[in-house]
This record gives structure tokens, sequence and C-alpha cells, in this order.
């Protein structure tokens, strides 16, 4: 059994190119998380956004999971053409994005392009979300799969923790607009690592190999694939309920400054950062399956600290420190072992149908917890709502504990077409 501390720096050292993709990927996660905090303040600095502006941008950029995951997969399967794709959608990302800095500059910027932009980026990153996982079963070997997905979301953790601080002195520095730019630098760098990738991919399944719905149909025949789906967008229905309505109650509920909370946040990423490394010990200690659903238990149980908070403003402080610190690492391991399953499971040549079929359901639900967050939090309060949300989220196990994953212990074998 390999080290896990050993087993990252040897897939960067050996795999030329999962290496390529890894450099890639990191500069383009890191170019997100600036356009994170630059694309909502230059929203608000440069176009003077309301509440129903922001709605919108955020829906726009979201809409096209619904409208496109399902056929996007067909095509990416049919096509067989994987990397291509994710190097055009990075290509077409990173061009979208300079638009905004350029029109800003030119004095023409307007809501139009701000609104078109977002439904682009997001029907892009749509093609680019279900081209990604093949690719990933086509460069790293089934038995690196648990490291590779450690190293690339911790990764992701990091940007977190680094693409804020960067994001935010960026946006002092350049203005909002004018910080976007990086991430559209980073979407172009990404597509160069793409274009230096040299495997051979599974060839595309041609016309008349299923409709739009296959994907579907298959996930709700495999058992290990339909409770991960139940379970996580169960969870995330729940979890975007209490994100809509987290940082209204801290700070004016329960009193908290926006730099202290800043810095409760951050410990999140932290938490990310440590599972990153011990995932892949977790997995070999209880297995795949129980150390998946332990992250699907760990992400949302602490967050009913945040409705539970009381006391001096200390204690209410240490309340929130705890709860971020220990569900980033419950989501980390959600996410890479999430991952883990499904690279294992799925056929690489159903992977685009069935990821088009997962991302409908997983990110549909997302806008509609939001919706109910909201309307819930206007209706009954929203310290009631953050108690139904965060205790609601854990019956996304009523799906996981009856299935086949809790008894799963190594990778998967992929399941047949």
């Amino acid at each position: 059994m390999r080290s896990a501390k050993l087993v990252p720096p040897r897939l960067l050292r050996e795999n030329a190119n999962f290496r390529r993709w890894y450099v890639g990927q990191s500069v383009s996660m890191l170019g997100d998380q600036i356009s994170a905090i630059a694309l909502p303040l230059t929203a608000v600095l440069a176009l003077h956004a309301g509440p129903a502006q922001m709605g919108v941008v955020t829906t726009a950029y979201l809409v096209p999971n619904l409208l496109f995951s399902l056929h996007a997969g067909v095509l990416v399967d049919q096509l067989g053409k994987r990397r291509q794709t994710m190097l055009l959608a990075d290509l077409g990302r990173g061009l979208l994005t300079l638009t905004i800095p350029v029109a800003y500059a030119l004095g023409d910027l307007t809501w139009a392009q701000l609104y078109v932009v977002a439904f682009l980026l997001g029907t892009l990153s749509v093609a680019f979300m279900v081209s990604s996982g093949s690719l990933f079963q086509t460069i790293v070997a089934r038995e690196d799969y648990v490291s590779a997905s450690s190293l690339l979301n911790g990764t992701r953790g990091g940007s977190f923790l680094v693409g804020n601080s960067l994001g935010g002195v960026l946006v002092q520095l350049l203005r909002g607009p004018y910080a976007l730019a990086a991430d559209g630098a980073s979407f172009l760098w990404s597509a160069l690592c793409l274009g230096r990738i040299d495997a051979e991919e599974p060839p595309g399944t041609g016309r008349g190999s299923g409709g739009i719905w296959a994907g579907m149909q298959w996930i709700w025949g495999n058992a290990i694939i339909r409770a991960e789906l139940l379970g996580v967008a169960t969870l995330n229905l729940f979890n975007f309920m209490f994100f809509a309505l987290f940082l209204l109650y801290a700070t004016r509920s329960l009193h908290v400054h926006p730099a202290a909370l800043g810095v409760v946040l951050g410990v999140a990423a932290v938490g990310t950062l440590g599972a990153s490394v011990f995932a892949g010990a977790v997995a070999r200690r209880i297995g795949l399956g129980p150390a998946f659903i332990l992250g699907c238990f760990l992400f949302p149980a602490p967050l009913i600290l945040v409705p539970a908070a009381a006391g001096p403003h200390w204690l209410i402080l240490g309340f929130l420190f705890v709860a971020e610190l220990l569900s980033g690492v419950g989501l980390m391991l959600l996410d890479i072992l999430a991952g883990v399953m499904m690279a294992g499971t799925i056929p690489t040549t159903m992977r685009g149908r069935v990821s088009g079929g997962f991302q409908v359901v997983n990110y549909g639900v997302r806008p509609l917890g939001t919706a109910i967050g909201g309307a819930l939090g206007a209706w009954i309060g929203v310290h009631t709502t953050l108690w139904i949300a965060t205790v609601g989220a854990l019956s996304g196990l009523f799906f996981l504990l009856p299935s086949p994953i809790r008894t799963l212990r190594e990778v998967p074998e992929a399941a047949e077409v």
C-alpha cells in the first residue's frame, strides 16, 4: 500500500498528462476565485446593481446546467472529442471574460453584456464539466484515482484560501472589472495545458447510442450512482437553503463583523486542505464507501452549530469557527470520494451522458434551495429556517445508508453500458 504522502508527487513526476492537466486547472481554479469577488463587485460598483439584477446574473450562469447538460453529455459521448471540447470551452471562457474589462475600459459595459456573458460562460462550463470526467479516466490509472482526486480537490481548497485574498487585493488595486482579466488569462493558460496533453481517448459512440435521457436511465439502473446522486442532491438542496441566509444571519442576528466573518469562512478552506491530505488514508482504513458517507455527514452536521450559537461574542465566534472547520473537512471527503466512485463505476463511453444527467439534478436543486431558503426566511424567520436547513441536510443519508455504498471498500469496477 502506497503512502498517501508520496503518491501525489509520484503522480506529478511520472504522469506527464496528469501533470499538465493539474497545472492548468490549478491556475484556472485560482482565477475562478478571483472572479468570485471581482464579478459581483463589477456589478455593484460599475453598474450599481440591485438585488434583482444580481439575482438575474447568478441565474443566467446557472440556467445552462438545466438547459444543456443532457444534450452536452450526448454530444460529447457521440463525438468522443473530450479534450478538444474542454480546450475550446476554456478558450471561449477566457475570451468572454476578457470582454468585460475591455468594455469597461471603453466605457461601454452594460447589463445586457453582463447577462449574455454570464449565460455563455455557464454554457461553456457545462461542456467542460461533462467532458472532464472522461478525460480523468483516460489519463489517470484506476489505482491512482483517490490520490489524483485528492490532489485536484486539495488544490481547489487552497484556491479558496489564496484566491479570495488575492482577489481582494486585485480588486482594491485594479478595481473590479480589471481584476477579471486574471480569470480570463487563467482560462487561456488552462487551454494551453490541455493542448499539450497527449493521450488516446476512447472513440465516440456515434449516433444511435442513446438519446438525451440515456444518462438518466443509466443512473437509475445503477445502485451506487443512483444513491450517490440522491444523497448529494438532497444535501445540496438544504445546504443552499442554508447559504442563502447564512451571511445575513451572521451579520444581523449574531452581530459578527465582516472582517471576523471573513476569517471564519477562511477556516473552511483550511479544513479542506487538511482533509485532502488524509482522504486516501481514511478511505483505506474504513473503506471508500463508508468514508464517503462520513463526508456526507460531516459536511452538513457541524453547521447545526450556526443556529445553535448563543452567548458571549467570543463563544459565538467559536461556534462558527468549529462549524466551518469541520464542515470543510466533510466537504473535501465528500467531493474527493464522490469523484472516485463515479470514475470507477461509470464506463468512459457513457461518462458524458451520465455526467450530464447527474449535473441536471445536482445543480438544478441549487437555485431551488436558495429560492426556498429565501421564501421560508421571509415567512417563518431566518433562525427557524436555518434549523430546518441544517438538520434537513442530514436526510441525504437516508439514500446512502441502505445502498451498496455502505459496504464499498475499494474503487468499484466499471459497470456495464
